[in-house]
């Protein structure tokens, strides 16, 4: 965000970006499908309520400290201040920021705030107490996504973050920021954690593919907000983001499918749903940097690494239980160190790579910025989660993760298959189950269940 400057309104350019908030909050209830169905039944419940929190935890955070935190202000090029604690001042007609009321800049930069924590919990899928992870997104939400956005997004002539402001690392809608910030910080959490029970043994297989299809097909859908509604304006550069989300998640789709297709024989629906998300994660920092073909060369590129990357949390030992590592922390690395080859001065970044005749200066700029967050990221969410776990305990004992994360820690469970509907009485193993628990009588049943 560039200083605060007093300009007059643009409607058009306030729709879009309100619009675009609200795409980008759909990606989290997004998410929280996707995630759900790629665990377990007895952890479809905790997965979507991981997600459901963090939207209710960042959300007062962003309000009480983090915007002003992150947009106004700052110290050392890596922090802000506290001026603008409570939104204070920012709800009055003369607060305008560009040719937008600042406080759309606000709801819209919290969707971001919000997804970016959210997208580490899949890394710890089945084995963590709520409790734990409420500490944890509080933790490092202030801790590492502000100064790490601060950083990245803060423009202030020279006197803004260190990342975008003095470096001149180019990020246009996250690839820093969000995806390798929350990949390397779902590395640290898994290896605190540990391996889940059964890791490499058990199948452990998504339980449901049609809620992932239907959370990947959310993701894309809201994508198009935080890519192009970064632009922050309704104007070429929007539509040039726009486009190149596209293009690059179709041909992540085909990349991702390929490598499928050559190492196992089939295309697999998961595998189509996650080449879609590795593409829309990839082209998330170079979406305004490069070309729309120069895009299906990044999408195509990205869907094949991302399938070999997700490998390697068997090679090296971590287990990462949805491939938070592979797709975000890979596919964010990736997109960002793509400006250095395939970046064009006919894009709205307006910067060459290498490819199109520039130097090796962007490639060095993006690799920098990207290693810090990254070390910065998973350092500060490794110590955060060992003292979560020596203190309220972050992660369940082996008996209650065998039991179901759904059932321990929230009491419920996704399905209820003995009791639906009343039909115990027509489902020969639910009444035999019923007999062993020595449950009431059908009639009673039926009674009950319509009640």
């Amino acid at each position: 965000m560039e200083g605060m400057t007093l300009m007059e309104i643009n409607a058009g350019d306030t729709a879009w970006v309100l619009v675009s908030a609200a795409l980008v909050f759909l990606m989290t209830p997004g998410l929280a499908f996707f995630y759900g169905g790629m665990v377990r039944v007895k952890s479809v419940l905790n997965m979507m309520m991981m997600s459901a929190i963090t939207i209710a935890v960042v959300t007062i955070l962003w309000v009480v400290v983090g915007f002003s935190l992150t947009f106004t202000g700052d110290h050392g090029h890596v922090i802000g201040g506290f001026s603008a604690a409570g939104l204070k001042g920012l709800i009055a007609p003369e607060a305008v920021s560009g040719t937008i009321p600042t406080l759309a800049f606000v709801a819209f930069q919290l969707m971001f705030a919000i997804i970016t924590p959210a997208l580490i919990s899949g890394a710890i899928a089945d084995r963590a107490t709520f409790r734990g992870w409420i500490a944890f997104v509080a933790g490092w939400t202030c801790l590492v996504y502000f100064p790490v956005a601060h950083s990245v997004w803060f423009l202030d002539d020279g006197k803004g973050g260190w990342i975008g402001d003095k470096l001149k690392a180019i990020d246009f809608a996250g690839g820093t920021a969000v995806h390798v910030n929350a990949g390397a910080a779902a590395l640290a959490l898994a290896l605190v954690l540990g391996r889940r029970v059964g890791w490499r043994k058990d199948p452990m297989r998504p339980h449901s593919l049609p809620l992932v299809i239907l959370g990947a097909g959310l993701l894309w859908f809201g994508w198009f907000g935080f890519n192009a509604g970064s632009a922050l304006s309704a104007g070429t550069t929007a539509a040039v983001t726009f486009v190149n989300t596209q293009v690059a998640t179709a041909a992540a789709v085909i990349g991702w499918l390929i490598v499928e297709r050559i190492r196992h024989g089939k295309a697999t629906t998961l595998g189509m749903a996650s080449g879609a998300v590795a593409g829309l994660v990839a082209i998330t920092p170079s979406c305004g940097a490069v070309t729309p073909v120069g895009a299906i060369i990044l999408g195509v590129l990205a869907g094949a690494i991302c399938a070999f990357a997700v490998s390697l949390k068997y090679k090296l030992g971590f287990d990462d239980s949805l491939d938070v590592v592979g797709v975000h922390l890979v596919g964010g690395l990736f997109g960002s160190l793509a400006i250095g080859f395939l970046g064009s001065a006919a894009a709205p970044s307006a910067v060459d790579g290498l490819f199109y005749g520039g130097g090796a200066g962007q490639l060095g700029r993006q690799a920098l910025a990207n290693l810090a967050v990254g070390v910065y990221s998973f350092v500060v969410a490794f110590g955060l989660g060992k003292l979560i776990d020596k203190t309220i305990g972050f992660r369940l004992t082996e008996d209650d993760e065998v039991t179901g994360v759904d059932q321990v820690e929230h009491a419920e469970t996704a399905y209820d298959f003995l009791g639906a509907s009343g039909l115990r009485g027509h489902n020969p193993l639910a009444r035999a189950t019923a007999i062993v628990q020595d449950a009431p009588a059908e009639e009673d049943t039926k009674e009950g269940a319509n009640a």
